[in-house]
């Protein structure tokens, strides 16, 4: 019986364990099929919106993310040549008040082990690693899969949630490779013992330079330190773990102020990443599947929300299948057709925040006139759009 089949997800990340247990309290079995040896994450910190604790009430996970978060006095934005500060934002009890809830910090491993834990003791969910996807087909009422073992999988329906590089998405959309950005980023994370003391604050600190930026801020209730140190370049590699040239980054930060290049100093080992992220599209289901997460609106990293909008999304599909009566087809469109213009609106915003940090001439004399202008009660306001929503 087609009631007996779970729902397939390819993916295994914060994205996908979180439609698993937003579709397993809905009553509905869920099969997670991740392509790594074991379900884990890669990757430092990552910042988290008020908008994302929406999110973690519904799949039951606020308390243990409160746990191992860390939670910044300010977001602050620097010049990383003069050393000036450009804009303060208070994110703690103003951005309570005003949003009713926090802005947070945490490690990418940690927020994804709160929602593996959670997976894990729901009877409805099944976790299974070293299952890479090699095609799928809809027939009627079943989907199927195959995998490079050779296995197939049979399910009720089937969500992608298998990043960037989704193989979902190539039988949906079919839009080939991703968009270089032209930025590299480069990231470690410090003991706090190391950090200079310049440095630590218990802010999210953001020194935006010309053609770089640097941020840090703290993670794991303040025991670690994240560094994230962006710049442009041409060097193009796949995938997100390789090492970076610890040269090549002090030479794109060396007309930089001592309190960035004194941060970037205290990194002997740092790993890279090339950013990259999709046009926007409208469309990303068909039938009985649909994509969730970077697999349907690839955002580059400058608002800080693809963690966010992945777990936006798996609530959301969630809601629409409980409201569709377990009708996938119809849900699955109704699920886009709520979530593709937000997810699209911040895909483009991320890209025109990623040209203002790195803005040099006068248009970075344009951006520090501009954001000292504003109140700390204007700047909070202009991003009610992103931290109001869900």
């Amino acid at each position: 019986m087609t009631a007996t089949r779970p729902i397939l997800i390819v993916g295994g990340g914060i994205g996908g364990i979180s439609a698993a247990i937003a579709l397993a309290k809905t009553g509905r079995p869920v099969h997670v099929l991740e392509q790594s040896k074991e379900f884990k994450e890669i990757g430092a910190g990552i910042q988290i919106g008020p908008n994302a604790f929406k999110s973690f009430k519904a799949l039951g996970v606020t308390d243990a993310v409160n746990g191992v978060a860390a939670f910044p006095d300010n977001l602050l934005v620097m010049d990383s040549v003069t050393g000036e500060q450009v804009t303060c934002m208070p994110a703690g009890e103003v951005f309570q008040k005003r949003f009713g809830n926090r802005y947070a910090l945490i490690h990418r491993a940690d927020l994804h082990s709160v929602l593996l834990d959670a997976a894990r003791a729901s009877p409805l969910i099944t976790l299974s690693a070293d299952k890479k996807m090699l095609s799928l087909h809809e027939k009627g009422d079943v989907v199927s899969i195959k995998m490079e073992s050779g296995e197939e999988y049979e399910g009720a329906a089937l969500i992608g949630a298998d990043g960037l590089w989704s193989t979902v998405r190539q039988t949906l959309v079919g839009d080939g490779k991703p968009r270089v950005s032209g930025h590299i980023a480069y990231r470690a994370v410090l003991p706090i013992s190391e950090v200079p003391k310049a440095n630590l604050q218990n802010d999210m600190v953001l020194w935006a330079g010309e053609k770089t930026h640097l941020v840090h801020y703290p993670l794991r209730r303040g025991e670690l330190f994240n560094l994230v140190a962006v710049f442009h370049s041409e060097r193009y590699e796949e995938g997100w773990d390789s090492y970076g040239d610890p040269d090549e980054l002090h030479l794109r930060f060396k007309a930089t102020c001592p309190a960035v290049r004194g941060m970037l100093e205290k990194i002997e080992s740092w790993r890279m990443w090339v950013l990259c992220d999709r046009e926007p599209i409208r469309d990303w289901s068909r039938g009985r599947i649909t994509l969730l997460g970077d697999a349907a609106h690839p955002m580059l990293q400058y608002l800080a929300q693809g963690a966010c909008m992945a777990m936006e999304d798996a609530v959301c599909l969630a809601q629409k299948l409980d409201a569709a009566k377990g009708d996938f087809t119809s849900a699955f469109l109704a699920y886009q057709q709520a979530r593709y213009l937000r997810t699209a609106r911040v895909q483009l915003t991320a890209r025109l925040y990623g040209e203002v940090y790195h803005a040099s001439g006068a248009t970075r004399d344009l951006r520090n006139a501009f954001l000292k202008s504003r109140t700390a009660e204007q700047s909070i306001e202009s991003m009610a759009w992103l931290y109001e929503g869900m």
